[in-house]
């Protein structure tokens, strides 16, 4: 299997991430473990969570992400090396604060490990940016945990261009590590979100880029065409939003694409059930090794974690690529979440 490596990181992994924030919410522990396996089983490795999920469920808290993947380790310490753990801080913890201050980060890192089940997080993330805390503060406080051996690279998450570029200038002036990739909203109903600027930012400091809401919460899979689909999920009424003139042509550009080149999500029910419902876990396989379509221009490749390296080496910038690469196809809004693109 083809594997990426994540911007200029010594993180390297197949190009399909494994969102975690519905572990404990939509997905109870049993369930989520169950789709844990099938991802590590299919050979990917690179699962994504955060302190605050899943707060906003009614009676939570934040952190029941991280507990049911720590929970997992804890029944295999084994699968910790097979994986590679990305977890982030800075969002509003109720009663925990929030921000990148040093005491917050310090603190949101050490409750993460506990909760994890695991001595280091492979990649820490600033969830959202913090005005009010000076970046130096910031990045310094990060580079005394990477010595401290808990955590090894660092990220950011909804960032503006301007904040970013001014992290890297601090990080290269004073000996700083610098953020290794990016986190933003992005798919094919978001494009002006992270096309432009933010992403020219990105390929100019070699950043890795790895979106959330790819399939704009399960809307691109295509589960969602009628309002009368909103009550399929807890995401659901959210989707409404979407199901216009421009969201219903982009699912039927999809299902074009989809059918020229013979693939298809799997939210396809008459195509998966039939031998899914013989085998429950049969399902759960599928849905973590998915199908995702080609493209004419560059053959068969799996989409995923795109990096600016791995674009520019092509000699091509990810704009010129809009209209070919970043077309996702399969995965519930339940399962894999993050898949950038086929290519």
């Amino acid at each position: 299997m083809e594997k990426r490596k994540l911007g200029r990181s010594g993180l390297e992994f197949a190009p399909i991430a494994f969102g975690g924030n519905i572990f404990g919410w939509t997905a109870d522990e049993p369930t989520s473990h169950k789709l844990l396996d099938a991802f590590v089983d299919a050979g990917f490795t690179f699962v994504d969570t955060a302190d605050v999920y899943s707060r906003w469920a009614p009676g939570h808290k934040g952190g029941e992400s991280e507990v049911v993947i720590g929970s997992w380790l804890k029944k295999d310490p084994k699968k910790r090396d097979k994986v590679l753990i990305a977890t982030k801080c800075g969002m509003d913890m109720l009663n925990e604060g929030q921000g990148l201050s040093r005491a917050h980060i310090k603190k949101s890192v050490d409750a993460s490990l506990k909760r994890l089940n695991t001595d280091h997080v492979d990649l820490f993330q600033s969830h959202r940016d913090d005005k009010d805390t000076p970046q130096e503060e910031t990045l310094s406080t990060y580079g005394e945990l990477i010595k401290e051996g808990k955590i090894r690279y660092i990220g950011a998450s909804n960032f503006e261009a301007p904040r970013l570029a001014e992290a890297a200038k601090i990080a290269k002036d004073k000996g700083l590590p610098g953020y290794v990739s990016l986190q933003p909203h992005y798919n094919l109903l978001e494009r002006p979100l992270f096309e432009g600027p933010l992403e020219d930012e990105c390929v100019k400091q070699g950043i890795g880029v790895i979106p959330y809401w790819p399939l704009a919460a399960g809307f691109l899979s295509g589960k969602y065409r009628s309002e009368a689909d909103l009550g399929k999920s807890p995401r659901g009424p959210g989707l409404k939003k979407y199901l216009n003139d421009k969201g219903l042509a982009v699912l039927k550009a999809l299902d074009a694409a989809g059918k020229k080149h013979n693939a298809s999500n799997v939210t396809d029910r008459e195509r998966y059930q039939p031998r899914s419902a013989q085998d429950p876990d049969r399902s759960t396989r599928a849905q973590a090794r998915c199908r995702i379509g080609r493209s004419s221009r560059q053959g068969q490749r799996i989409g995923g974690v795109v990096t600016a390296k791995s674009m520019s080496s092509r000699g091509r910038s990810p704009r010129d690529l809009s209209g070919h690469r970043k077309v996702p196809f399969c995965v519930r809004d339940n399962s894999v979440t993050f898949i950038t693109s086929s290519t």
